[in-house]
């Protein structure tokens, strides 16, 4: 009885160890991403952080790769703890890229922002030229015609002279600074 409660216990273990074969890697979005199942094809081989060791776990296509993990896994302590090493340094890689890109994200949305304020200064030039134009043509007193609202054209009173001299005198007060 005992050598079968032996067998039943060895046989427990064997079956945890199963649960130790972990994949882990680093997926598109620059997320970890640990796994009972390997990567998908699309993930490199540099984004691979993690293999399982145990060779009874591995599919066929991971088993070169497991030779070389399970070599490191026989050397001592010291070993394992510069195998370690590596995947941290390609988080590092990770966030460097990260941090590039968004540094890159940066600078593209301030040189929008530089085009746009250039376009917006250049709309208000041109709309400063316009107004001191009209300005000097109302202000010289000459008669001017202007089409109305039923596209009738007539010459232009007083008040309406006055009223859009103002118009272009506000123009001016708001763009020509």
């Amino acid at each position: 009885m005992k050598r079968k409660q032996l067998f039943l216990l060895a046989l427990a273990c064997t079956w945890a160890l199963g649960a130790s074969a972990q994949w882990q890697w680093v997926d598109k979005d620059g997320r970890k991403v640990f796994s009972d199942r390997p990567p998908p094809q699309d993930v490199p081989d540099k984004n691979i952080l993690k293999q399982p060791t145990l060779r009874g776990t591995l599919p066929a296509a991971a088993s070169a790769a497991a030779a070389s993990t399970t070599a490191q896994q026989d050397e001592a302590a010291p070993a394992a703890a510069a195998a370690s090493a590596p995947s941290a340094g390609r988080d590092q890689q990770l966030e460097d890229k990260k941090a590039k890109a968004e540094a890159a994200e940066a600078a593209r949305k301030q040189a929008e922002e530089k085009a746009q304020a250039e376009r917006q200064a250049k709309a208000r030039a041109e709309n400063c030229a316009r107004a001191r134009q009209s300005s000097a043509t109302l202000a010289s007193g000459i008669p001017m015609a202007h089409v109305n609202a039923q596209g009738e054209r007539g010459f232009m009173d007083e008040a309406t002279r006055a009223a859009e001299l103002r118009r272009a005198q506000a123009i001016m007060a708001s763009d020509c600074k």
